[in-house]
């Protein structure tokens, strides 16, 4: 089964490419997989330390899938799969797709702000040519109705 990769991440466009990943896994008879990836930076601390904020961490990713994951199943008969990864985001989603044969698209949001569409955007746009993949860029200021209507 081909599935979409999609980020998972504090960002508010992300419900609009959760939302996206789940229509068109439902409409095409896919699955979705959510990685959320924890930044090395948060755990520059002493070892128990940086091993609480770790736990910490993975609380939080298992609290916002479940908000996902429910949604999904809800709405679009979706169960996704969770797989967290620690590193940097866009080495982590590269190697993650290398390590899946069965992800077929990786879904991303674009911020609406003045920042751009995201670091995270511009990054894998500009490694979109080297990926085996297809890159599938939703816009956050995107409706509900208007992403129906595209999947």
């Amino acid at each position: 089964m081909r599935k979409f990769l999609v980020i998972l991440d504090s960002t508010t466009e992300c419900l609009n490419a959760m939302r996206f990943a789940a229509l068109r896994a439902h409409n095409t008879g896919g699955g979705v997989t959510i990685l959320a990836i924890i930044p090395p930076e948060e755990f520059n601390h002493w070892i128990g330390v940086a091993d609480i904020m770790r736990e910490e961490a993975r609380e939080r990713i298992e609290a916002h899938f479940k908000v996902f994951s429910e949604m999904m199943q809800k709405e679009h008969q979706i169960t996704p799969d969770l797989a967290i990864r620690e590193g940097k985001a866009e080495r982590e989603i590269i190697d993650f797709i290398q390590d899946n044969d069965d992800i077929g698209v990786l879904v991303l949001g674009a911020g609406v702000g003045k920042d751009g569409p995201g670091p995270l955007v511009t990054h894998m746009t500009r490694s979109s040519g080297t990926l085996p993949i297809p890159v599938t860029i939703v816009p956050g200021g995107m409706s509900k109705a208007a992403l129906i209507a595209v999947t």
